[in-house]
């Protein structure tokens, strides 16, 4: 019997506290991200006991999820978000947790200043109440969404129980096509896998395209994860991720850092471990991808066309077809590049990253978007806006007819003012593309950031490889 063991199987041990009654794990939690949206009810719990939190210090606080992005400063307009954002206020003065204030210079999306500020750690635990809370396994963090009773339990005792998962390899083989990036090799995976393909496992991203990635690509890949099924994403620490964190606000510093890397390389699957599943992708083959339907899984490369219930034979597939053809407005056999959009919309914890800003900005400078197009560009946090702007990306999309707004999730999902209407399409670099996702009625493609700017100049799905 081998003793070989898997990241995740390092990471589970290093955190478990008590094997409980019906083989559930009572697990330490390292750090806790809270917003505004999903965390009210466990304040109201703790307060309602009587209780302070355990370690107030392992928690941060951050308004993005229903904050406007066109403009930031003074009284928000909306009566809904601006009650949200004035409770969390409240709530962390009152329970003294660290907060980014939504004016400072560290506010942003939770998944995006987690890593920013070196509050996101190799070989940590790390909960949040937002299901892409899969994103910092992209550091070799065991990083999870829950619910508004377990973020309570975790400021009160700093413990969850939780049940092991099963483990999953995603070995990435060969080298990126041009034009292709992460967020269409997560497509890829999604589409191969289906949107079930993952459920109860542990999804550990492996190979030596995953060592060449940047950060960035890594987090997309770990927060797309969830879209196949999975609440854990994992990609092992190495130079690249010392480098990113080295210098950060809340990283280690001097004798600790060096302590800390030194542990940290040795958070990485055994040559030998067993993986319950293992999932290979060839990324010669893979190319643009763009959803067509209304779950991550209806994805197909841009050249493709929609697909044709009748020629489904599973009914229960055929079914979720039809549905998705009429909800998005679509007809079977109609190319995916002669579909005409809307709106564009680039950002979110998905792809709201310098890089990502960075590949939009390429498509865009010296284009236009194409009449009867809306374009906004969202940065993820408010330090990736002041980079792109000292790096002049705002100009170049302000150029090009592009707005260029604050920080925050915007138009990922319809729970602040930048939204759909009914029937309006939209190429975004968001995660999901649910029926009324980004409002009610509205379309939702899934589009990685040069891609969603092709889209932007063209008036209509496009290549981003005719654009070299």
């Amino acid at each position: 019997m081998t003793n070989a063991r898997t990241l995740y199987d390092k990471l589970w041990d290093s955190h478990a506290v008590a094997e409980l009654p019906g083989g559930a794990t009572l697990l330490y939690i390292d750090r806790q991200i809270l917003h505004e949206v999903s965390s009210p009810q466990a304040f109201v719990a703790m307060r309602d006991a009587g209780r302070q939190l355990r370690r107030p210090e392992t928690h941060i606080a951050v308004a993005d999820h229903a904050v406007p992005t066109r403009v930031r400063g003074g009284e928000i307009a909306d009566p809904q978000a601006r009650a949200q954002v004035a409770e969390l206020e409240a709530n962390v003065a009152e329970f003294a947790v660290p907060y980014a204030d939504l004016e400072g210079a560290e506010q942003g999306i939770v998944h995006v200043i987690g890593p920013e500020t070196g509050f996101t750690l190799p070989g940590t635990t790390i909960v949040c109440g937002d299901s892409h809370t899969t994103t910092h396994g992209a550091f070799g963090a065991l990083a999870f969404g829950i619910g508004a009773s377990e973020q309570g339990t975790v400021m009160a005792a700093q413990v969850l129980p939780q049940t092991r998962a099963r483990t999953m390899k995603v070995e990435l083989v060969g080298a990126l096509p041009p034009g292709v990036d992460a967020k269409d090799i997560a497509l890829a995976l999604i589409a191969r896998i289906g949107a079930h393909g993952a459920v109860g496992h542990a999804v550990e991203y492996t190979g030596a395209a995953v060592q060449a990635m940047s950060m960035a690509q890594r987090m997309t890949l770990c927060n797309m994860t969830i879209e196949a099924g999975s609440r854990i994403g994992l990609v092992a620490p190495d130079e690249t991720t010392f480098a990113f964190l080295k210098g950060r606000r809340l990283a280690p510093r001097g004798a600790l850092w060096d302590a800390a890397v030194a542990y940290w390389r040795g958070l990485a699957s055994d040559d030998d471990a067993v993986f319950d599943k293992v999932v290979t992708i060839d990324l010669v083959a893979i190319e643009p991808q763009v959803s067509w339907g209304t779950s991550p899984n209806q994805t197909l490369p841009i050249g493709g066309t929609v697909p044709d219930p009748a020629t489904i034979a599973d009914p229960t597939e055929r079914r979720e077809t039809e549905k998705a053809i009429a909800y998005m407005g679509l007809a079977p056999g109609q190319a995916l590049l002669d579909v005409a959009i809307d709106h564009v919309f680039i950002g979110s914890c998905t792809n709201g990253r310098i890089e990502d800003l960075r590949a939009a900005a390429a498509i865009a400078r010296g284009r236009k978007v194409a009449a009867g197009v809306k374009a906004i560009v969202v940065p993820g946090s408010a330090a990736t806006r002041k980079q792109a702007e000292a790096e002049g990306l705002d100009r170049v999309f302000t150029e090009a007819g592009f707005e260029w707004r604050f920080a925050g999730c915007s138009m990922c999902v319809a729970m602040n003012d930048d939204r759909l209407a009914p029937g309006q399409r939209c190429a975004s670099t968001s995660n999901r593309n649910f029926e009324g996702r980004q409002g009610p009625g509205g379309r939702t493609h899934l589009v990685s950031p040069a891609m969603a700017a092709a889209a932007a100049v063209s008036g209509h799905l496009a290549d981003v490889r005719t654009f070299a």
